[in-house]
């Protein structure tokens, strides 16, 4: 009878090491760091034991299997041989296939916080020893854990998860700029471009003055393709901001930055950011593969890719100016006319030509 209860003794040992195991690797080391340094009570006592990392593995382990080793073979000699083996097979599978598929109750929390501090101790007076043989078990491990991630569209649906987790703790809005972060390469230009429709252009020769701040500023724009004597002749852009304080008059082409860039609308927009950090300079014309000018591309259009959430500046009037050019597009088709203010149809340039400065009129 003695040896039958310190049998059942060791089975239980066994189901309670293989729970403590469990429970104490049900968070991450560092989450439980965290809510612990918060002033959980609960976290502050698992980490006592979880601290010592690989070492309460090992240890863990250990008690397992000497306990289920002791429990076996007391087992087989407190009963009939056949009795013994379906003993020992239903502790064994309590312990090993449905005690790991259940989920961490708040009793086996409590219980793995109780003994924490004995592990502790067992751990400190043995951390010589335990910590070699974790090195040792860690080094000569053959499998790791698959991340489960192979390509970016996993990352993707992995932050969707995230999201809907419930006690995730990462905003909407910073998982939004991760996921556009991760998309961000896989659009072009012409994906996120203000058509040329809705481009407003002024001449070189135009005055600045009240009238004219007035009419750019109506349009919803803060920066301006300058035409010179042709319309399909760009010499440079006027900057909206460069007006504002100008007090001696003049024209447009005193005032307006004689640099020209053009870019290709088939280019990646991971091209467009490279571009703009090389030539620090925030407008590029947009052109298609027939040196056709279709629109424009700031290094705001870039931005709002990468942080998922539109830029509006002091002199945005729409919200979204694609959408303006959409309606507009729709209303033309119906009155058969073009657009007044719309560029031309050429360039000056080679399109192709994306990062490099292009002569113009004026420095010629």
């Amino acid at each position: 009878m003695i040896t039958f209860i310190f049998a059942l003794l060791l089975a239980a040992l066994t189901i309670a090491s293989v729970s403590l195991q469990k429970t104490y690797s049900h968070v991450p080391i560092k989450e439980l760091k965290r809510r612990a340094r918060k002033g959980d009570e609960l976290a502050n006592g698992l980490y006592r034991a979880v601290a010592y990392g690989a070492s309460l593995e090992v240890l863990l382990w250990v008690i397992i299997a000497l306990s289920a080793a002791g429990f076996t073979v007391v087992l087989a000699a407190a009963l009939p041989d056949w009795l013994a083996i379906f003993g020992c097979a239903g502790v064994l599978w309590l312990a090993f296939a449905w005690l790991p598929s259940t989920r961490v109750t708040e009793i086996s929390q409590k219980a793995a916080q109780q003994a924490a501090p004995s592990l502790a101790w067992i751990m400190a007076k043995s951390y010589p020893v335990l910590s070699r043989v974790a090195a040792f078990v860690q080094k000569h491990r053959r499998f790791t854990v698959h991340s489960g991630i192979y390509q970016k569209e996993d990352l993707v649906e992995l932050l969707d998860r995230q999201q809907q987790q419930p006690d995730n703790r990462m905003t909407a809005y910073e998982l939004g700029i991760v996921k556009s972060a991760l998309t961000f390469s896989d659009k072009l230009i012409r994906d996120v471009m203000t058509p040329r429709r809705v481009v407003k252009t002024v001449k070189q020769t135009d005055a600045v003055g009240p009238v004219l701040m007035t009419e750019l500023h109506k349009t919803g724009f803060s920066r301006f393709p300058v035409v010179g004597d042709k319309a399909e002749h760009i010499v440079g852009t006027l900057f909206l901001r460069d007006l504002v304080n100008v007090k001696g008059g003049g024209t447009v082409k005193d005032h307006m930055k004689k640099s020209v860039y053009y870019v290709n609308e088939e280019k990646p927009l991971q091209h467009a950011l490279q571009a703009f950090l090389k030539t620090k300079h925030h407008l590029f014309v947009v052109v298609n593969g027939f040196e056709e000018v279709v629109g424009i591309i700031t290094i705001e259009d870039v931005l709002e890719q990468v942080v998922g959430k539109q830029i509006v500046d002091e002199f945005d009037k729409y919200e979204d100016l694609r959408a303006v050019a959409a309606l507009q597009a729709k209303q033309d088709a119906k009155q058969h006319t073009h657009a007044p203010e719309a560029l031309a149809d050429k360039p000056a340039s080679n399109p192709e030509i994306d990062d490099a400065k292009k002569p113009t009129e004026s420095d010629q």
